[in-house]
């Protein structure tokens, strides 16, 4: 079961992880493309589906390269801050998490555009902007941000090519669960290669249920509105 548990547990780590940067990074310049009418947010826009056109193995070349001794920042992390995200679960999430983000931030700005903007002008009379941002226009998209959450979750639990290339498929450490079926279908364990297999079929199964639920609830809210 150990077989199967660890590269479970890593990818729920990994997965989690790079969620919340997802939610970190991707909201403001979610807000930003759903509710900005400058250039800004159209290059924006624009910046944030590059993850999704690149190949994911691209993607992981170029965190390599920024996170290793080959560029400044790398060699700040490391040097300076004592920072190793090469070869580390960390290092894998920061890697789901960009090729994720941009799946995240068009379900996040879809709901932000359904924000009735008189609601904002009034509120925005009464209460300081952050105020209105987590307490008017959170509650009001929230079915929308909660499903931007788990496709995010999904995205970052079923990645590989960004995470391998990034942080290896080490045992015990950074072997993820696609990871860790891709190697057991090279040695050609098929028994192992199974029971990842359904353990990753189970775990997707109770994200579409649960975003099948969250998408349900948005639609039902935009149609009362």
């Amino acid at each position: 079961m150990s077989e199967v548990l660890e590269p479970l547990r890593i990818s729920l780590l990994i997965a989690t992880a790079g969620t919340l940067l997802c939610v970190a990074v991707g909201t403001p310049a979610a807000w930003v493309i759903a509710r900005s009418q400058a250039r800004l947010a159209t290059v924006l826009a624009a910046v944030s589906l590059l993850p999704l056109v690149l190949p994911p193995t691209a993607v992981g070349y170029y965190l390599l390269w920024l996170f290793g001794r080959e560029s400044a920042i790398g060699r700040f992390l490391i040097d300076s801050l004592g920072i190793q995200l090469v070869f580390t679960w960390p290092g894998a999430a920061i890697a789901a998490a960009v090729v994720s983000v941009p799946l995240f931030i068009r379900t996040a700005a879809a709901g932000f555009e359904q924000v009735d903007e008189e609601l904002l002008v009034a509120a925005r009379t009464l209460v300081a902007p952050w105020r209105v941002f987590f307490f008017v226009v959170v509650p009001l998209a929230w079915p929308s941000l909660v499903a931007a959450c788990l496709i995010a979750f999904a995205r970052c639990l079923g990645e590989f090519g960004a995470t391998v290339v990034v942080a290896a498929s080490i045992p015990g450490k950074t072997r993820t669960l696609p990871a860790a079926i891709y190697d057991a279908n090279l040695a050609g364990d098929d028994r192992l290669a199974h029971q990842l297999a359904l353990a990753a079929l189970a775990v997707g199964f109770v994200l579409v249920l649960t975003l099948t639920v969250a998408l349900q609830a948005a639609v039902r809210r935009s149609a009362r509105s």
